[in-house]
């Protein structure tokens, strides 16, 4: 996900609308009610739940949503069940798409994330066909201000993290998926809430789109998968160069 971040920069400047922040709102708390009603609501003991709460806070969800969501998910009376599942997909340039997804109807949301990959030029593929380029990975992500390049490293050896990528505006650390939790937990201890932390795909190598025609139509695609609510996550294995991403965060 390394310069995706980017992508996810000119989001913030561009979602900070209520509709977006309602969507937002709609996935974090879907996430929530899910990992409750998989893993119990004892946050303690269900590190999904745990990561799903982290993540609600550090997107200011506020804390009645989440003891509303947790009622809800120990609700017996409460039939909503999500399913999960994951779309692949290509775009032209060799960029691959991860998509993933909670949702009640199913034939509903392939028909959407389809209908995306299509309008923009992309094909929906088999399941395993673009994962393989990716490595499943727990994420955590903290502001440049919080500690400097150095201390962080350190807190991440400390924390049993496998890597640490230190920009001009953030600090992300990479776990496995065994160990995201307790570094997730001896993190946010030492500093904070995280901007955001995840369970997701990290690209193992990135594309770097130099043409803004196929920027424009990509970063198209992503709002379009976005837009819709049964689509909790969308990772892709490319980067915005420098002079693009300047031109469309303008």
């Amino acid at each position: 996900m390394a310069g995706h971040s980017k992508f996810k920069n000119i989001q913030h400047r561009k979602g900070a609308q209520d509709k977006k922040r309602a969507k937002l709102f709609t996935k974090l708390v879907r996430e929530i009610i899910t990992a409750a009603k998989i893993g119990g609501v004892d946050a303690s003991a269900n590190p999904r739940l745990r990561n799903s709460i982290s993540a609600a806070r550090s997107q200011n969800l506020p804390r009645e949503r989440i003891d509303r969501a947790l009622a809800q998910a120990s609700d017996p009376s409460d039939l909503d069940n999500y399913t999960e599942n994951r779309y692949e997909g290509f775009v032209p340039g060799g960029i691959a798409i991860i998509v993933e997804t909670l949702t009640d109807n199913k034939n509903r949301t392939v028909a959407e994330v389809r209908s995306a990959f299509t309008k923009y030029g992309g094909n929906l593929a088999e399941n395993g066909s673009v994962s393989f380029m990716f490595d499943r990975v727990g994420r955590i992500e903290f502001v440049k201000t919080v500690a400097s390049s150095d201390d962080i490293m350190e807190s991440a050896i400390d924390a049993g993290a496998m890597d640490v990528e230190s920009t001009e505006t953030e600090h992300i650390i990479y776990t496995d998926i065994e160990s995201f939790s307790d570094c997730l937990e001896f993190l946010t201890t030492k500093y904070g809430d995280p901007i955001e932390s995840e369970l997701g795909w990290r690209p193992q190598n990135i594309i770097t789109i130099d043409d803004e025609e196929k920027a424009a139509k990509l970063l198209k695609l992503i709002d379009a998968l976005e837009e819709s609510d049964d689509v909790q996550k969308v990772f892709g294995n490319y980067e915005l160069s420098e002079e693009i991403f300047n031109k469309l965060s303008n």
